[in-house]
């Protein structure tokens, strides 16, 4: 359970499509059918390859970002913010404060705060704001989405000032699939029609496959060619010719695949369901979990679990270590572990000290969720060993 990137299962439909792939360098078919499952899923006219998701935010962040540039997001993944700091920029994280109670009944925690984005414009100036970053399903906050009507506030006030959005689309299936659950005006739409209106919201939508289709690879998507004119000349340089971008023939295939088994709302909300189930057990049990569930996995929270334990020793890594030992589960430390340091080499301290327990794609049933469930149980044990 330690992640959910590059461990989805495929489909058979997938394996299958492999099998097919054209292997030419220049005009391989294989890459039509991606741009168009591309296109037909997520929209956009034109597709620059890339192997993931984090080849894109180099990219993006190379051709954007500067010295002294300001990136303000929902929140921060990891290696956006390497990338981004790489480049001499600097982010601004603009959650509500409920993003951070663990236990809330927010539907959508990963909304991004309207006015303090606004805010946040008029203090820097838009000189030195290349673009705004939108995160679906924000990751190191457990998974937690955001809504279309705070992504649609956060596109008109782009539009008053003559920004860009930037969206990060890995998770943005399960995303979908909430809003479908959780937002009373899209209760009837298809996941098509959310996909859409998400990814038409944004100037640059990028992925990583290894989460949206359950395959290596990913790509960057736009209408304006001026963008794709920025952009294009480094996918040679960093990931390999327009048609491949560093993804082999038969990634190609299987993400077009998947691409495509995004739009399955039975297939789609096999994840969410199973992390709502382990959410709601523990929850039963008194257990301290991120709520209300989200995607990704089931978060603990480690700075109560292990409340002995200070933020510069590393609390969720100590339960991360402990939960293995008690349970032989490994999951994911989300916590102060998975920051980077700042310019000095100082540390920085996350919002939030979060054991993941991943549920990918296809790959768990109900009884071996249960058997985790047992684990994370055993709080008077693990709070002994760590």
């Amino acid at each position: 359970m330690l992640t959910d990137s590059g461990t989805n299962a495929m489909s058979d439909r997938q394996l299958g499509a492999m099998m097919i792939a054209d292997d030419a360098y220049a005009g391989s078919q294989s890459f039509v059918r991606y741009q168009k499952a591309v296109e037909d899923v997520l929209g956009k006219k034109f597709l620059l390859p890339v192997h993931q998701g984090r080849a894109a935010e180099n990219i993006i962040t190379k051709a954007f970002v500067k010295e002294g540039s300001i990136i303000p997001m929902n929140y921060h993944f990891t290696t956006a913010l390497a990338h981004i700091s790489q480049y001499g920029g600097k982010i601004e994280e603009l959650l509500y404060d409920e993003a951070f109670v663990i236990n809330s009944k927010r539907s959508f925690k990963g909304d991004m705060r309207l006015e303090k984005l606004e805010e946040c414009i008029n203090r820097y100036g838009v000189e030195v704001i290349p673009y705004i970053r939108m995160e679906a399903s924000t990751n190191l906050i457990g998974g937690q989405p955001f809504s279309i009507d705070n992504f649609r506030g956060v596109r008109r006030i782009v539009d008053k000032y003559g920004l860009k959005i930037v969206l990060d689309a890995s998770l943005l299936g399960e995303n979908a699939w909430l809003v479908k659950q959780r937002e009373e005006e899209f209760k009837c739409s298809t996941m098509g029609e959310n996909l859409k209106i998400m990814t038409g919201l944004a100037d640059i939508v990028y992925f990583s496959a290894r989460k949206l289709s359950s395959s290596r690879g990913g790509g960057i998507r736009t209408n304006d060619e001026s963008i794709v004119r920025a952009l294009e000349p480094l996918v040679p340089l960093f990931e390999g010719f327009l048609t491949y971008g560093g993804m082999s023939v038969r990634e190609i295939e299987s993400i077009a695949v998947g691409l495509y088994e995004t739009l399955d709302e039975d297939m789609i909300c096999q994840s969410p369901k199973f992390i709502a189930y382990l959410v709601n057990a523990f929850v039963k049990k008194n257990a301290p979990v991120v709520t209300p569930a989200g995607v990704l996995g089931c978060h603990a929270d480690a700075m109560e679990i292990c409340s002995h334990i200070p933020q510069p020793q590393y609390p969720a890594g100590a339960w991360a270590a402990a939960f293995f030992l008690v349970s032989g589960v490994r999951g994911m430390e989300r916590g102060s572990l998975s920051n980077q340091r700042d310019e000095y080499g100082n540390e920085t301290y996350a919002d939030m000290e979060l054991l993941r327990l991943a549920v990918p794609r296809r790959v768990f049933t109900s009884s071996r969720i249960g058997a985790d469930m047992l684990g994370l149980l055993l709080i008077p044990s693990l709070q002994e060993v760590t």
